[in-house]
């Protein structure tokens, strides 16, 4: 597997010529790798075995930078990081929103396709991301500041382990605000 077509190969151009289109999916060394099986001994959670540390970021399509930038930047607070070409697809403007220190994991960034179709929620799609805030008075403030400001926002949802309220961005997009805690105990059963 070539690393250049694994790092170039989410987008391509349709050979019937109606501009771009988005791959199915990227296949990579790990494509065909069996899933972990839970309870095993080799888990990659064990400690001298590497171990994920947490979500570095989530890139998502959008049609408008500029549009994206107004829901991102000015009503949602969040610091434009970097904003320019794709490393992927230099024909796309790829723009980064997160914390002013631009740190993993509090990374959410945009790339601009407006010739694309609108997506559709199925298998292989996202249904939403999340941003987090550190109590019921923050999210209850957030929902309220929203509605204020003309934004769609659901009401809390208690979901036991946290609370959600949910919005869509301009292009569709699920975004929800959650609280930090109390969270799930690890390896604990659903209740």
């Amino acid at each position: 597997m070539r690393q250049r077509e694994l790092r170039r190969g989410t987008v391509d151009r349709d050979p019937a010529g109606r501009g771009r289109r988005a791959r199915g999916c990227v296949r990579g060394p790990g494509a065909s790798l069996p899933p972990p099986q839970l309870g095993s001994k080799a888990m990659a959670t064990d400690e001298k075995r590497m171990q994920l540390r947490g979500l570095h970021h989530v890139t998502a399509i959008c049609r408008d930078a500029e549009r994206t930038i107004v829901f991102y930047r000015d009503v949602m607070g969040l610091a434009v990081v970097h904003d320019g070409p794709s490393d992927d697809d230099p024909d796309s403007r790829h723009v980064w929103f997160g914390a002013q220190d631009g740190r993993a994991g509090m990374l959410v960034s945009f790339m601009q396709y407006p010739e694309l179709p609108t997506g559709v929620v199925g298998v292989g799609s996202t249904h939403h991301f999340a941003f987090v805030v550190e109590s019921a008075e923050e999210q209850e403030a957030w929902r309220d500041y929203l509605r204020g400001h003309g934004v769609e926002c659901t009401d809390v949802f208690d979901r036991g382990a946290f609370h959600s309220i949910y919005i869509r961005d301009p292009d569709g997009h699920i975004v929800e605000i959650a609280t930090s805690g109390p969270g799930f105990a690890a390896g604990g059963p659903s209740v």
